[in-house]
């Protein structure tokens, strides 16, 4: 069986290399290819083609060869303007394609046209935003004043259509959250995962600076003033004090003390279809924030004449 076997294997390696001496075969092959242009100037946003597929004539050593990519450098295909558009076709590459693969001759090219994204590099200036999205400040605390960034716009070098995504804009977080105090800090600048191999940045950080005020939570009991009611209407169930609830700024909380405050119970208003009436606080004051009232609407009491 050994002997069948070593007899078998020799004849099988005689044939094939007979087979591979002979001339007149056809195969398609993946041919390597290499697209150059001024990388100054653009940038791939894509990744390039690195081979095409062709249909070749020859020696059956030379195909072996090509097929394989023994010893075959890529095909330059050099495209002086690659941001104008985002192909080539093969026709304009065939002679010389065809000069480069000799002795083996080309048949035809299997794919018609090259895709590629190379886009122009630019630099624009983009403005500087802080995402506030997150628990930026601790609770009942506010921005007394706007944010100030420094530079509040920055540069960024890239290709074109990934300075589009950025939409004119970046958005940086704060290196903390729940603030209560003021803020002065360098924030260093972070470009987006999907754009960071994209672009460049002249500047790494920015100055961030804001105040914060805090709201704080306070009550009164307030008056009960009764207006337009008729002899013979009451209240269900006179209450015993209205509370008031808000929030104010700690800077005005001394300005509140010289407001009298009062629950205004107006007939006149009063929910016919129901024989309700709600409590409206006078006098209107624009210190007070997230204002609500306990309780707020009475059921009214008819009494006959």
């Amino acid at each position: 069986m050994k002997v069948v076997a070593l007899c078998f294997l020799a004849a099988a390696t005689f044939w094939f290399l007979n087979a591979l001496n002979k001339d007149n075969y056809n195969t398609v092959v993946d041919y390597p290819i290499e697209i150059i242009y001024d990388k100054e100037e653009f940038m791939a946003v894509q990744e390039l083609p690195e081979k095409i597929k062709i249909e070749i004539n020859g020696n059956g050593w030379d195909l072996l060869r090509k097929y394989f990519n023994f010893n075959d450098s890529p095909f330059l295909i050099e495209i002086n303007n690659p941001a104008t558009k985002n192909y080539i076709l093969t026709s304009e590459i065939r002679r010389s394609l065809a000069e480069n693969i000799s002795p083996t001759a080309l048949i035809s090219m299997v794919s018609d046209t090259i895709h590629f994204r190379i886009d122009k590099v630019v630099t624009r200036k983009i403005k500087v935003e802080i995402d506030t999205t997150s628990n930026t400040l601790a609770n009942n605390f506010r921005l007394a004043d706007k944010i100030t960034i420094d530079p509040s716009t920055i540069s960024v070098k890239g290709p074109t259509s990934a300075l589009e995504k950025l939409d004119g804009k970046i958005r940086i977080p704060l290196s903390e959250d729940k603030i209560k105090s003021n803020y002065n800090k360098i924030i260093p600048i972070s470009l987006p995962s999907h754009l960071a191999e994209f672009l460049t940045l002249e500047e790494e950080s920015v100055l961030v600076k804001f105040d914060v005020v805090q709201f704080l939570e306070g009550n009164k009991r307030l008056k009960i003033n009764k207006t337009n009611f008729p002899e013979n209407v009451t209240l269900l169930q006179e209450p015993n004090n209205i509370m008031m609830y808000y929030l104010i700024d700690e800077r005005k909380v001394e300005e509140l003390k010289a407001i009298e405050f009062e629950a205004v119970l107006n007939y006149a208003n009063r929910n016919k279809q129901d024989s309700t009436i709600e409590a409206v606080i006078r006098p209107r004051n624009s210190i007070l924030e997230n204002v609500r009232i306990e309780p707020s609407i009475f059921r009214l009491k008819y009494e006959e004449k």
